[in-house]
């Protein structure tokens, strides 16, 4: 059973920081990418930045040169390291796995396990 647990939320002012965790446990294969998404009320689940198995990295351009996306394949913990936070930012923030199967790594389908998700909130 594959388990995604994220960590590292909060409350910040704008210009701020926070490092997002989320820690996998379960998987017996490498997939192909993970990622981490994030949503609000009033819109669709959106991809912030997904990483590969070779570890390139994609990023949306909301969040280009602000967001640093890595991973620790020895401890299985994925990282969003989020700089320069503006409150377009606040979000509760998703972190996906690909699964066995594999889809696009741009599409909310292309991810079979999801984390529960955890807030960020970002003031002016």
């Amino acid at each position: 059973q594959v388990h995604l647990v994220e960590s590292g939320g909060g409350s910040v002012q704008a210009g701020g920081s926070l490092r997002l965790s989320c820690i996998v446990s379960g998987v017996k294969y490498n997939p192909w990418c993970m990622g981490w998404w994030r949503q609000t009320p009033e819109k669709e689940r959106e991809r912030v930045a997904h990483i590969y198995s070779d570890s390139t990295t994609k990023y949306a351009n909301s969040v280009k040169d602000r967001f640093t996306i890595s991973k620790d394949n020895a401890k299985n913990i994925l990282y969003l390291q989020m700089n320069n936070l503006e409150p377009e930012d606040t979000a509760v923030y998703y972190c996906a796995e690909q699964g066995p199967i594999g889809g696009s790594c741009f599409e909310t389908t292309g991810y079979q396990f999801w984390g529960q998700g955890t807030q960020v909130t970002v003031s002016a």
